[in-house]
Order: structure tokens, then sequence, then C-alpha cells
């Protein structure tokens, strides 16, 4: 199963709320103990192994969000092979902080990363689990709040949101995705 993570590259973006993907699939990696590496020349970054006998590659793109697309242009073939399976993992503002969702296939939703996800692959069909991140406060820019870094409460439930989706997405390796998204889906108690 192939998962790419959406986010910023730079020590700038590290923690701010559209990085959720990353740090998402950052999680995911410590969890399934893989090591990143990038590839000579690419521009990506690549973890791969296995859990429980299914192959899984774990890749983040090192070009900003709304190019994420340009990532199938450099991943080898091979990857695509493994179930035939796509998950993309990103920042949703429709979501409150700590809050997950999965979605087995639909449109970009606004969200630009997604946007170039779907040119780059060629189509909508792939699995979403979108990380919580909630709308911007009253007079405050968009740009600015998913550029930004979550403080305080949020950031102890957005922490439990890029927690709670990367148990999501590890769960879909072993698990069809409707019963995860009947578990998931679900507003946290």
């Amino acid at each position: 199963m192939l998962f790419i993570g959406l986010g910023n590259p730079g020590a700038e973006y590290h923690e701010t709320r559209h990085n959720a993907g990353f740090m998402v699939i950052d999680t995911m990696a410590n969890k399934l103990s893989l090591k990143f590496k990038k590839p000579f020349f690419k521009n990506y970054l690549i973890a791969r192994g296995y859990y429980q006998d299914k192959e899984i590659v774990l890749i983040k793109p090192m070009t900003f969000m709304n190019r994420s697309g340009f990532v199938f242009n450099h991943i080898p073939n091979k990857y695509f092979s493994l179930d035939n399976s796509l998950v993309v993992i990103c920042d949703n503002m429709d979501l409150a902080a700590g809050e997950c969702r999965i979605k087995n296939k639909g449109s970009n939703s606004g969200h630009n990363g997604i946007k170039s996800i779907i040119e780059g692959f060629g189509s909508k069909e792939f699995v979403r689990v979108y990380v919580g991140i909630a709308r911007p406060l009253s007079g405050e820019a968009v740009i600015s709040h998913v550029l930004g870094k979550p403080e305080d409460f949020e950031l102890a439930n957005f922490k439990k949101g890029i927690e709670r989706a990367s148990n999501a997405a590890v769960s879909l390796l072993t698990i069809n995705v409707a019963r995860v998204m009947n578990e998931y889906n679900r507003r946290n108690a």
C-alpha cells in the first residue's frame, strides 16, 4: 500500500497545520520502525517496509503543497502495484483539531494539494485520510491559519488528531476501508 503525506518542505513549515500529512507519515514511520531516505535526483522522501506481511511505502513529496502531484512523475511504477492502493493524508479545515476523517474517493474539496494529486495520479479514485485543523478565527486569513502553528489547547488536540489519523492509516493495511471509516469517522468523545 502506498501512502503519500502532504505538506511543505523546509524548517519554517515543520510544525504548521498544513504539514499534518507529513506529521502523520512520520508517526506511521515511527510506529512501523521505518526510516526515510531521499533517492538520488528525486524530489521526495521514501520509507519502505512490511507490516503483517503487507508491503508499505510511505512518501513525503519535497515540493510545495500545490505541486504535490508532481511526485507521480518520479515514483517508480512498481509502487502502484501494491494492491493498487493509494492513500493520501492531509489537513482539513472542515474538521476540528483532534478529529480525522477517511474518505474512499471524491473531489479535491478545495484543497490544492489534493487537486494536484488528482491531476498527477490521473484519478479521484484513492483513499484520503484528513486531519482536522479547524477553520481560522474570525478575521484571520486562511493562509496565515494553515501556515501557522497550533498552540496551547489546540496543539494538544492537533497532536491527538495526528495520532488518530496515523492509527487509522495503519489500520487500512489490514482492515477494509469501510470498517476503518466506520470506526474513525465518528466524532471524538
